[in-house]
């Protein structure tokens, strides 16, 4: 396929540990950790209740795409989106499997019910930032993150002026622990645009390869999560120089990704 192109804005980034893009290229280039890290995302776009209610796997996906808009001085509320992850919340479907496995269904929790639908993180954005451009919700199993940025591309490429991709995952729990050892909560959000501008560069094309070797530092400490084919492309971005790599795009096939120098 015809190589897509666009420039990335913002960055956003959380893990345990690592609450911030800042904080993550600090560890990606001196072996820094913060001090008194937050065990828990709390993102300010939304309200303190509703911060309070919201899924881990929602206030991930919504700090890092806050802090993406926030670095490249975009308003959330302008912007489509796309919001890729593997799972989606594995301990609400740990949940919702173990209540329906009995015989009380009536005890489901209405707001878990609500929160395990695929596309809760985007419904959430788009209410909290008040926007009225479309969220596509996606999974590809470890694909995920390949597709989710090649959407985005492809949505700048027929016409969008910028897309924000999000992608983020948590841990597995319960018997699902057998299907998927997944661990660890994981963000990330780029601001990706079109034309000319700040940012470094990206471009992307769909072929028939196998995904590089993850050795950077944040593919390493990052590895048991279920998104860990973002890490490669964020431990790039974490440094100056320029670099290519291949991600898992599923089905044999790799998304080869350039990245420009800072």
């Amino acid at each position: 396929m015809t190589a897509l192109s666009a420039r990335i804005e913002g960055i956003g980034y959380w893990s345990k540990g690592l609450p911030s893009w800042r904080d993550a290229v600090a560890f990606v280039q001196d072996g820094v950790l913060p001090e008194n890290a937050p065990a828990r995302p709390s993102p300010q776009l939304l309200a303190a209740n509703e911060r309070r209610r919201a899924p881990e796997s929602v206030a991930v996906a919504l700090e890092v795409a806050l802090a993406a808009c926030e670095a490249a001085g975009r308003d959330p509320a302008t912007l489509p989106s796309v919001f890729a992850s593997t799972h989606g919340d594995l301990g609400i479907t740990d949940y919702m499997s173990e209540i329906l496995a009995g015989d009380d269904h009536a005890s489901i929790s209405p707001t878990k019910f609500h929160n395990s639908v695929h596309n809760a993180a985007a419904g959430y954005w788009t209410i909290g930032a008040g926007c009225m451009h479309p969220a596509t919700a996606l999974s590809a199993y470890d694909a995920s993150f390949a597709q989710g940025l090649l959407e985005a591309m492809v949505q700048l490429a027929t016409g969008n002026h910028a897309v924000l991709l999000v992608a983020y995952d948590t841990a597995a729990v319960g018997p699902l622990m057998s299907v998927h050892q997944a661990t660890g909560t994981l963000g990330g959000a780029l601001l990706l645009a079109g034309g000319d501008g700040a940012g470094r560069s990206i471009a992307v094309r769909l072929g028939d390869a196998d995904a590089s070797p993850a050795k950077g530092a944040l593919a390493i400490r990052e590895a048991g999560n279920a998104m860990p084919p973002m890490l490669p492309v964020f431990d790039v971005l974490a440094h100056d120089h320029a670099a290519s790599l291949q991600i898992d795009a599923g089905a044999g096939r790799a998304l080869h990704i350039d990245i420009g120098p800072a």
